[in-house]
């Protein structure tokens, strides 16, 4: 046996039997032969890994535009707690850490420039709207080519909850596995937790504040941010055993914890004056470098360094913005828009 065999061979034996083996995947969109090392979920994540669209999450906002401070989250290290939280439940339920790992790292991928400020305005002013789930699936199938599994995929695509339920019943809304599912769940425990960690360190809010807005959420969940998602994760990992693997479970009273938490962010966090005074900036940048692409296609094809081709320039625009880090959308406008001082010898 070549060792992707074997190593299929140790996922048979040892997961539950409801995880996602590699062996049995649904395929991808264009057949290729296998590697003879990896199975095929190890094999999406280190494309995803490998990716420009990965190394570009590392100066793309989570919460804050480009902060100076070295430890707020960025696009990137959300992405990597997401995968570290999804990984522990994965493993303690015997379910496929490989894809699940995957789906975490190319979750985001299709994410804007300066957060949802930057995916609100895309939303408002490219036709048919935009959302980074189907971004970040198009990032993956159109742009970088990864030829990623159905599994992939699909979690990538159905882990945005913007509003919804965490963990809806409706079977169309989530993901078609487990290790998915986990995903999606471990996207909300991460930034819910990290985002309310960055506020206070920023001076946004103050303990006071969230114990008198979310008091109870802390005697539910925890004080900390690391006693949170440990409540958080054992909860998850016991109720869905409870449930014998149907489907990724958890308690009511943590579910409602954690909406709770949701809506605190919403109403004390990132609607906040000094927040957004800077998105909307951030929005007017976009919006201006949208526009003004279109309307000078020959600028846009050089500067993407794209060939003019079939495919409509609005999309392509679109896919443009999109990739952008907030630095590349700053200096971009910056060149275009505001003058330069002149170099007189």
């Amino acid at each position: 046996m070549i060792i992707r065999e074997q190593l299929e061979e140790i996922e048979r034996r040892t997961l539950a039997p409801q995880a996602a083996l590699s062996c049995e995947s649904r395929g991808r969109l264009a057949a290729e032969d296998e590697c003879d090392l990896r199975p095929a979920f190890q094999h999406d994540r280190d494309r995803i890994i490998h990716s420009k669209a990965f190394r570009r999450l590392k100066h793309k906002t989570q919460v804050f535009l480009t902060p100076s401070g070295d430890h707020y989250r960025t696009r990137l290290t959300h992405t990597l707690e997401v995968s570290q939280i999804a990984r522990t439940i994965a493993k303690s339920l015997r379910l496929n850490e490989d894809l699940t790992e995957a789906i975490s790292l190319g979750h985001d991928l299709g994410h804007t420039p300066f957060g949802h400020a930057g995916e609100a305005v895309l939303d408002k002013i490219v036709p048919g709207g935009f959302r980074h789930p189907e971004q970040s699936l198009r990032v993956v199938d159109e742009i970088e080519k990864l030829n990623l599994t159905y599994e992939v995929r699909d979690g990538i695509a159905k882990h945005s909850k913007r509003e919804g339920e965490i963990l809806p019943d409706d079977p169309d809304i989530l993901p078609c596995t487990l290790e998915g599912q986990i995903v999606r769940i471990a996207d909300t425990i991460a930034y819910i937790n990290h985002d309310l960690d960055d506020a206070l360190r920023a001076g946004l809010i103050a303990q006071e504040d969230v114990m008198d807005g979310a008091g109870d959420v802390m005697s539910v969940l925890g004080m900390s941010s690391s006693q949170r998602i440990d409540t958080m994760v054992r909860d998850i990992i016991t109720t869905t055993l409870e449930h014998n693997l149907e489907k990724i479970a958890a308690s009511s009273k943590v579910i409602a914890a954690a909406r709770n938490l949701r809506r605190f962010l919403n109403d004390r966090v990132y609607y906040l004056p000094a927040l957004l005074e800077d998105f909307n900036k951030a929005s007017k940048i976009i919006q201006e470098l949208y526009h003004y692409f279109l309307e000078h296609p020959d600028y846009f094809y050089q500067e993407a360094g794209k060939s003019q081709g079939a495919e409509d320039i609005q999309a392509q625009v679109c896919d443009f913005i999109a990739g952008m880090t907030d630095r590349y959308a700053f200096s971009t406008y910056e060149k275009i828009f505001l003058p330069q001082p002149w170099l007189i010898l």
